[in-house]
């Protein structure tokens, strides 16, 4: 996206009751994968239910860039025609990712695993994030970063290995696009690549290399840990990928349901992987009024909908070690602790510090801009609800589609009008954001 480009200001009213059935979009995490691990298999992949942000789309563009075939072929419906391990070609151009964190960390491992070189760049945001972390594991596989910006930042050079090395990683911190990102470069290696976590992350990686044909065993390590070791050079195949509804997409609505009086949503197909339902197993503690109903497996996933209904709740504590289950929900959790009856206090939310913004101050800001009182504590996010939000304030998204998302959700039940700087971000990761919510009871204008 374009930073010239003029912003997009959207302002959300107190609304109605929300009433009716939102499909959200699928899963982000299982999209931009399916479109890696289709590029990388040998034969065809055909996805449905395919996430078509912005996210999906460039990683669909570079998967292109570097000689997979990919091509849409209805709606929400894609194929892509792979190259084999180690067989992506050097681009001729830099692979230029927009806003996806996610899309160019991963392919940052497969890229890693061959001898071609590549450019990775993004927009303006994404150039502030840092890969250092993300680098370190790779060169010790044997790539070697050419240029970088500040800090490992990009835009960046990556030399991948002419003859990649197994290695065994201890990630420092709990992070799925870091442990992915070995192992999509341990597929080149010879022998076994190790990944050890002392807590674990969003496993959709590990079900779906062994979904397209790979070796790997996953093992229980201490209180929250994983051990996963992958045994490289293997011939993926390409397989059938049906994406979930995305957890992190149908937060939102959920959230916007529960402080709405008298609200009633239906969302149905959302998946219910353990290790992506911390948002889920905070609002129960907090008293949301949230039904699972018609469990069922699609694609490899557990799935379910859910039927959220408004009602009173309360503050909880929130431990740090929940955080890997629930990265990405934390600002929509906050939007809903200002609602809540006590303080909630979200625990060791360091890794917000390096998502799109800084998360953890822009949450922070977005909420004490429109009268909650809101702390920082370390990393530490603590919000004193008085099950009420007066609003009024315009908030910066600084990019960042998860603040600009949380901000109108808070708008449908504050006091007054909540204004977001620039709404054109949301499309990266939920398009046609503005639409499902207002098909439900929001007021957007």
């Amino acid at each position: 996206m374009d930073p010239a480009a003029p912003l997009s200001p959207l302002t959300a009213r107190r609304s109605g009751p929300f009433q009716g059935t939102a499909r959200v979009p699928g899963d982000k995490s299982i999209s931009l994968r399916s479109l890696i691990l289709g590029a990388l298999a040998v034969g065809e992949t055909r996805i449905t239910g395919m996430l078509e942000g912005e996210d999906a789309i460039s990683t669909a563009n570079a998967m292109k860039a570097l000689g997979a075939t990919v091509e849409r072929t209805g709606e929400k419906a894609w194929r892509v025609l792979g190259v084999g391990v180690a067989g992506f070609a050097a681009p001729r151009a830099a692979l230029d990712f927009g806003n996806s964190g996610t899309g160019c960390r991963l392919a940052m491992g497969a890229v890693a695993g061959c001898p071609i070189v590549a450019t990775f760049d993004g927009d303006a945001s994404l150039r502030t994030r840092p890969m250092r972390r993300i680098l370190d594991p790779l060169e010790k596989m044997g790539a070697r970063t050419r240029q970088q910006a500040d800090g490992g930042r990009l835009p960046l050079t990556m030399q991948g290995a002419r003859d990649p090395l197994p290695i065994v990683y201890e990630a420092p911190v709990p992070s799925a696009q870091l442990k992915s990102a070995v192992l999509l470069a341990g597929l080149a290696a010879p022998g076994t690549t190790v990944v050890i976590e002392k807590e674990a992350t969003r496993d959709h990686t590990e079900k779906m290399l062994k979904h397209f044909g790979a070796s790997l065993r996953v093992e229980a390590i201490g209180d929250h840990g994983r051990r996963i070791t992958l045994e490289g050079q293997p011939e993926l195949e390409g397989a059938p990928m049906m994406v979930p509804g995305d957890p992190s997409s149908a937060a939102f609505a959920m959230v916007a349901a529960l402080i709405v009086p008298g609200s009633e949503i239906l969302l149905p197909g959302v998946m219910m992987n353990p290790l992506r339902n911390g948002l889920l197993t905070t609002l129960k503690e907090m008293g949301a009024t949230i039904e699972i109903v018609a469990t069922r497996n699609e694609g490899g996933e557990d799935v379910a909908d859910l039927r959220v209904r408004a009602c009173a709740f309360k503050g909880v504590d929130v431990p740090a070690e929940r955080a890997p289950t629930m990265i990405d929900e934390y600002p929509i959790l906050a939007i809903a602790a200002a609602f809540a009856e006590g303080t909630t206090r979200m625990r060791g939310l360091k890794e917000l510090r390096v998502k799109e913004s800084d998360r953890l101050e822009a949450t922070a800001a977005l909420l004490s801009g429109n009268g909650v009182a809101v702390e920082i504590e370390g990393d530490d996010l603590i919000v004193h609800g008085k099950g009420r939000a007066p609003g009024g304030g315009l908030v910066k998204t600084h990019m960042d589609h998860r603040i600009a998302m949380s901000a109108l959700v808070l708008g449908c039940a504050s006091e007054q009008p909540v204004t977001v700087d620039d709404a054109a971000f949301i499309a990266t990761s939920f398009p046609g954001f503005a639409e499902l919510m207002r098909s439900l009871g929001a007021d957007y204008s």
